[in-house]
């Protein structure tokens, strides 16, 4: 039985690879590692994992492709690495469905952190919804068992891992003001970088899957220099 979890590296730097597998295996992962997206699909298909790390810059198919591929079919949770200083790619990566992402060179201390930040909070939050197995919100509902949206039709809507505690988050806070900071903490159990946007995307895509229009949200309102708010009544159903 794993001690820790099961996690998938995804990077066609083999030093890279061995460096983080060793690193993980040392603090109790089970590793498994692919080269490019035709191994880390067998690598799937084999044995599913807790965690994919998965590397921007891929030969053949990139890692925005697989994450949107990972993402419309499962919530595995996907933290990517990016060029450190290549800001649209961290915000399309997030765009794309992945939970965080880590910029390179970096230190394999800090993947290790985010890795157990991103499954602690993909782990506890059925536990953080208390005895509530849907919550009701504007016509919506989400089912925090099957960690899927429905629309007000009853039309299931595939959320991401990071979507899903995004939206976690504004329902079980609804009518309080979460500012940048505590939205990231939330989500992601830490907080914000200088010039981090990476929130204000997710809010902008998950406003996109509620037909919430940007201009003139009635669900998720944006606070002058506060930050964001969930005006929608939130009921419990099956508690």
């Amino acid at each position: 039985m794993d001690s820790q979890g099961h996690v998938l590296v995804v990077d066609d730097d083999a030093e890279i690879r061995n460096l983080v597998a060793e690193y993980l295996t040392l603090h109790g992962y089970r590793v498994s590692v692919a080269r490019d997206g035709t191994a880390m699909r067998s690598a799937l298909d084999a044995d599913r994992p807790d965690l994919v790390v998965l590397d921007l810059m891929l030969p053949g198919e990139d890692g925005l492709s697989l994450c949107r591929d990972l993402r419309a079919s499962s919530n595995l949770p996907v933290i990517m690495l990016t060029a450190r200083r290549e800001e649209i790619d961290r915000i399309i990566g997030i765009e794309m469905g992945a939970d965080d992402y880590l910029g390179k060179p970096f230190n394999p201390r800090e993947l290790l952190a985010r890795i157990k930040s991103v499954l602690r909070r993909s782990r506890a939050l059925p536990v953080s919804q208390g005895d509530a197995k849907r919550l009701r919100f504007a016509g919506w509902t989400l089912d925090c068992t099957a960690r899927h949206l429905s629309d007000p039709q009853g039309v299931i809507v595939p959320l991401s891992g990071a979507q899903y505690r995004l939206l976690s988050a504004f329902l079980t806070h609804p009518d309080r003001v979460l500012d940048r900071d505590r939205l990231l903490n939330l989500t992601l159990g830490r907080e914000a970088t200088p010039f981090d946007r990476s929130i204000d995307v997710q809010v902008s895509r998950l406003r996109q899957l509620l037909c919430d229009n940007g201009r003139e949200p009635r669900i998720i309102k944006t606070v002058r220099n506060g930050g964001y708010v969930l005006a929608a009544a939130v009921e419990r159903l099956d508690g």
